[in-house]
């Protein structure tokens, strides 16, 4: 099963909606009205579609957001069942402060086809190859690097990593330093950061460190379109964040999940700009319309292009 990609156009809308809801508020150094703009937005316009949609993947629980929430059903209810996972702004701070790579995401699956996940942390990798045996989570950051190293013929020092310039990543970040790796240090958005490595142009190698787990899922969606890489671990610190992994039927806290278990299956991704970045164009605004520039992966169709759409204020 796969699919429609009249589905495809659709979600573009959806996320460049929810983009120009959000670029109001750049620059404004409120996060908050950003982030709730581009919900508010993405909610109306996914309320509009012949499916019937459910949240897997939001803005948090029922008792913590008021719009797309995990469990929430969205469409006219005249469709597919189809699985919804969403970042409506991704780098909330990007936004916030007029930085490069704020995004508007989302994620379609046939339903049970996406990963159900929780709001936690999750250790992640992700490299340009669909091997498996070359990277590993349970591998070093030394053994990995030499491994990819080897698998491109080349040397640890010609390799560029990125990484989440967290306090958390010291260790691996002062590894990489020891290797001589090129690093690719980002301060937020690591949906964006794990999808540097689909394409030699962004000069990036290998995705790792510990972000965000939904986040992990929506990178994977697309991951999986470029035949790449992936493996996640969620990390699960507390009590209440493993009583809420078991409410959605996780049971191995030590599991590392391939990209097939995360996304299994036909699936669409849309990233469309907010403010520009390493992957999309910003919003831009002239007059009465606006273009947005969105990457967009189908599996089925092999589709995995970025495209530019204008549209009537």
């Amino acid at each position: 099963m796969s699919i429609d990609k009249k589905f495809i156009d659709q979600f573009i809308n959806v996320t460049s909606k929810a983009a120009l809801a959000s670029s109001y508020k750049v620059g404004k150094k409120d996060k908050i009205a950003a982030d709730k703009a581009a919900v508010d937005s993405m909610r109306n316009e996914l309320n509009k579609i012949n499916m019937n949609g459910r949240i897997v993947i939001g803005e948090g629980e029922l008792d913590q957001a008021p719009m797309l929430f995990i469990g929430e059903e969205l469409g006219t209810g005249n469709g597919p069942d189809l699985d919804i996972a969403v970042d409506p702004l991704e780098g909330t701070n990007f936004a916030a402060n007029n930085l490069p790579g704020a995004l508007s995401v989302i994620a379609v699956a046939e339903r049970s086809n996406l990963f159900n996940a929780p709001e936690t942390y999750m250790d992640k990798i992700a490299i340009l190859s669909s091997e498996k045996g070359i990277v590993d989570l349970d591998n070093s950051v030394t053994k990995n690097i030499k491994n990819l190293a080897d698998y491109k013929n080349t040397q640890p020092d010609k390799l560029t990593a990125c990484i989440l310039d967290r306090p958390r990543h010291k260790k691996h970040i002062d590894e990489l330093k020891t290797l001589n790796v090129k690093l690719k240090l980002i301060s937020d958005g690591d949906v964006s950061g794990a999808l540097l490595v689909t394409d030699e142009k962004y000069d990036v190698d290998i995705f790792l460190g510990i972000g965000g787990g939904p986040e992990g899922v929506l990178a994977a969606s697309a991951l999986d379109a470029y035949g790449c890489f992936f493996q996640g671990k969620f990390l699960f610190d507390t009590k209440e964040d493993k009583l809420r992994a078991k409410k959605m039927g996780i049971e191995n806290f030590e599991k590392k999940y391939d990209l097939n278990e995360i996304v299994s299956g036909d699936s669409i991704f849309c990233a469309t700009g907010i403010t520009s970045g390493d992957l999309v164009q910003g919003i831009d605004i002239q007059k009465d319309t606006f273009t947005s520039e969105t990457l967009v992966t189908h599996k089925s169709s092999r589709i995995r292009t970025t495209v530019k759409s204008k549209y009537k204020i």
